[in-house]
């Protein structure tokens, strides 16, 4: 099937919520308990993307971050995921890594995805199967596969373990790279991942929205990625990307 035009739908969608986030100021926090945050700009881009999306394929239901589901989510029907802003903290201390994220998702499998990241004015985006671009030039991941070699984007979302053993074994098996970077964002991560910036990517207890779009980046891009769910059940995802992960490799310690 030809996504070509939902695949303009969402950059129009992502760049029309960006306009948005532009007139919210940094520190209009909404609720800042616990490690999350919510923020006056998530809730505002939402609506402008949600608005652009009905209008225009409301046949399709959305997973969105803030309002959750919209319409039945079936496995037989195309269904858009939305992160209206990826790196909400990021954004709230005014540093420059955060972005707007839209991907079309389909039986568990990425269709496309959009990756906007207003500060840089760079527009990810790809279709699986057709390719992938930034600000219409085409892109492709890495394809290193030593670790020793490779330079790993990774995070710790808020759902994940904090508790010194977890912590102490994930960094047991991430020691191995050559360079980690924690960006703040996980759709900047995999959309580095996507172009080769860096060469892998891993996050544990991730919430789906998080990486929908990224991973199709990555997939478009003739990336490797491997998304499980999380043992936490619900929308949590635990998501490995880059040729290091190839051939079920786990970087086990």
């Amino acid at each position: 099937m030809d996504w070509d035009s939902e695949l303009e739908l969402a950059k129009h969608a992502a760049m029309a919520a960006a306009g948005q986030i532009g007139h919210v100021i940094h520190n209009d926090i909404l609720d800042e308990s616990g490690r999350d945050l919510k923020h006056r700009a998530d809730m505002e881009a939402e609506q402008v993307i949600l608005a652009i999306l009905n209008q225009s394929s409301s046949s399709y239901p959305i997973l969105a971050e803030e309002s959750g589901e919209i319409r039945e989510i079936r496995h037989d029907t195309p269904i858009w995921v939305v992160d209206p802003l990826d790196g909400t903290f990021n954004f709230s201390r005014n540093i420059g890594l955060c972005c707007v994220s839209i991907a079309l998702w389909q039986d568990d499998q990425p269709l496309l995805g959009v990756v906007y990241d207003f500060n840089r004015k760079e527009l990810f985006s790809g279709i699986v199967g057709q390719g992938a671009w930034c600000n219409d030039q085409p892109i492709s991941a890495s394809h290193v596969t030593s670790p020793e070699k490779a330079a790993l984007a990774t995070g710790f979302p808020v759902n994940r373990d904090f508790g010194s053993g977890p912590i102490r074994d994930f960094l047991l098996r991430v020691q191995q790279f050559k360079k980690i970077r924690l960006f703040g964002s996980a759709a900047l991560s995999l959309s580095y991942t996507a172009c080769g910036r860096v060469d892998a990517y891993t996050e544990e207890d991730i919430m789906f929205w998080d990486v929908a779009a990224g991973i199709a980046l990555v997939r478009a891009a003739n990336g490797f990625v491997l998304t499980e769910n999380s043992e936490k059940g619900g929308w949590m995802r635990n998501v490995r990307a880059g040729s290091v992960f190839e051939q079920g490799n786990k970087l086990e310690t």
